[in-house]
Parts: C-alpha cells; sequence; structure tokens
C-alpha cells in the first residue's frame, strides 16, 4: 500500500448556511490528496500530462460520517492498496485532526487516456514502474 497524508484547513467558503463544508468539496479534498500521492511516488500530474497523458476520474463515491466545519484541521489520508491493472482505485479518508474521527471515507476509480487521440489506454510502463517501486519500499 501506498500512502500519504494532506492537512487542509476549512475555509469560510467552503461551508455552507449550516456553516458545515460543502459536500462536493470533499470531492475537492480528494483531489488534493490524489496530487500529493501522484507527487509522492515521484510523478505528479504535471508530468504524466507531459508523457501524453489524462487520468480522468471515471467513477467517485463518498460516504459522509459526520461534518466538518470551519476552521477545523483536517487531514486527507490518500491509499492506493493495488498495483492497478487497468483502472487505479484510490482511497480516501478524511479525519478531523483534533478529534479524530473519520468524517468521510471514499474512493476514486480513474482510467488512463492517450491525450493525442483521446482514447482509453493501459497504465504506461513508467507509472506502473513507479508504483511497484514504491509498494516494495513498504
Amino acid at each position: 500500500m501506498i500512502s500519504t497524508e494532506t492537512k487542509i484547513r476549512v475555509r469560510y467558503a467552503d461551508t455552507d448556511q449550516m456553516k458545515m463544508v460543502y459536500h462536493t468539496k470533499y470531492l475537492e479534498y480528494f483531489e488534493q490528496g490524489r496530487s500529493d500521492l501522484l507527487r509522492e511516488i515521484g510523478l505528479p500530474y504535471p508530468e504524466i500530462e507531459k508523457m501524453g497523458y489524462y487520468l480522468p476520474v471515471v467513477e467517485a463515491h463518498a460516504k459522509f460520517l459526520k461534518a466538518g466545519r470551519y476552521d477545523e484541521l483536517l487531514t486527507v489520508r490518500t491509499m492506493l492498496t493495488d498495483i492497478p491493472q487497468v483502472r487505479v482505485n484510490i482511497e480516501y479518508a478524511i479525519i478531523n485532526e483534533e478529534s479524530q474521527e473519520l468524517l468521510v471515507a471514499g474512493y476514486t476509480v480513474h482510467g488512463f487516456v492517450d491525450a493525442k487521440i483521446g482514447k482509453p489506454i493501459r497504465p504506461p510502463e513508467r507509472f506502473l514502474e513507479m508504483v511497484n517501486k514504491h509498494f516494495q519500499k513498504k
């Protein structure tokens, strides 16, 4: 398993009228965690694009257990638990840093797309090499 943690302080703009984190903001928090995970394995998203690939979200799921609130510090734990075959499955846990309560659990599924022709492809060899390298470290 490869994992990383990202700290996010809830901004006022992230909350709704009930003073809770608006549900769609959690997907943005997932995105920040995912970007940090890709950077951790040595392939930040801009590098993947330079290689000629996109990594679009093809599925997203979030289970909202408790609300995050303005100015709370959250930890986004982002995990790659399996070596990708065709699609990349990334899991997330968003935790309130102070109480250590799990607020949101979820996952996203990504496919690789050849940027030139817009067609789905298997994960590029370099991506698999970097993932395998990190799986062997852990």
